[in-house]
């Protein structure tokens, strides 16, 4: 349990909810429902075992930071328990709720047990597949995603591995269970694109051989359909900057060609290669008597996060480039 103020409010608080959920405890001395709660609060973040931290904070003693979330919700009463994923408030309750009415509202927002062992093995996976430990690796994403079978990043790192390793028919296995959600009139971005890169190893297994795509190509320039069979054999090969060079050749020469097939495969790649997105990181709350505090040396508090801009990857950022310089 940490007691926030509004001097670490950021730094205890915001930076903390980064890595783990956060239940802020709004409270005061004369609240006898507040009194009541508070050991529920601390005996359930025993019980949860580190998936949430229990924050609190004297509504008396902060105004600042009771009175904006108190307008932020709409609540006008104590005790109010806030709840923080990512930097955000995101939820809350009000009133002394007993236990199983607690931990229904901790269960929307905190990780499972195996869902957070399944993200520290991911973590170990990948360093395993850095270090060119496939076998380890390997062993670490399957159980990992027998513990939590919504952990996507396992589910990517087994998939770019099995494919890999030719073994695209265990690839496919594993895509399976989402394959649903690169369909439909919004598929995820993501999804779509580890289901066109089994696509296009499936296919690399099944077309004809690289000697006679280049034999066909050179026979005709405009052989689209030779130059993507190409391009899938480059990328099952993991070989993605080929793969994208004979797509740009589609794309310059034909951009609509077979519903912007080579466009959108271009695009999956791109995805495929990139890292997830990054976590938010905190806005900075302004102290009492900071530079830039507001009216007479008063605290000012900001609650919303920033987003995190990932470092670049040049490679990708130059094959980016190249598709928009190829579609204008």
């Amino acid at each position: 349990m940490i007691d926030i103020t509004i001097e670490n409010f950021e730094s205890d608080l915001i930076a903390t909810s980064m890595q783990v959920p956060v239940l802020l405890d709004i409270w005061a001395e004369w609240c006898g429902p507040c009194k009541a709660l508070g050991p529920v609060l601390e005996k359930l973040e025993q019980e949860y075992a580190g998936r949430f931290v229990l924050a609190k904070v004297n509504a008396d003693e902060q105004p600042e930071i009771a009175g904006q979330l108190s307008q932020m919700f709409g609540v006008r009463s104590i005790p109010f328990c806030v709840m923080f994923v990512g930097g955000q408030p995101v939820d809350g309750f009000v009133g002394a709720l007993p236990p199983e009415q607690i931990r229904s509202f901790l269960d929307k927002h905190v990780p499972s047990e195996g869902a957070v062992e399944s993200a520290e093995e991911t973590a170990e996976a990948e360093q395993l597949l850095a270090d060119g430990a496939e076998d380890s690796a390997e062993t670490l994403l399957r159980d990992a995603l027998d513990k939590d079978p919504a952990n996507d990043e396992a589910r990517f790192d087994l998939i770019k591995l099995l494919l890999g390793e030719g073994r695209v028919d265990e690839a496919q296995s594993a895509f399976a269970p989402i394959a649903a959600r690169a369909t439909g009139p919004v598929p995820e971005a993501r999804v779509l694109a580890f289901s066109r890169c089994v696509e296009a190893a499936q296919a690399a297994r099944a077309g004809r051989s690289p000697a006679e795509l280049d034999a066909a190509i050179a026979a005709n320039k405009r052989d689209f359909a030779a130059r993507f069979e190409l391009a899938q054999i480059f990328w099952a090969a993991g070989q993605p900057e080929q793969a994208m060079d004979e797509l740009l050749e589609i794309i310059m020469r034909d951009k609509a060609w077979n519903d912007e097939l080579a466009r959108k495969t271009y695009v999956a790649i791109l995805e495929v290669m990139s890292k997830p997105a990054p976590k938010p990181t905190p806005a900075r709350a302004t102290p009492p008597g900071a530079p830039g505090a507001s009216g007479a040396d008063k605290p000012k508090l900001e609650i919303a996060g920033k987003v995190e801009v990932q470092a670049a990857d040049p490679v990708i950022d130059a094959y980016r480039r190249k598709l928009s310089m190829a579609l204008f």
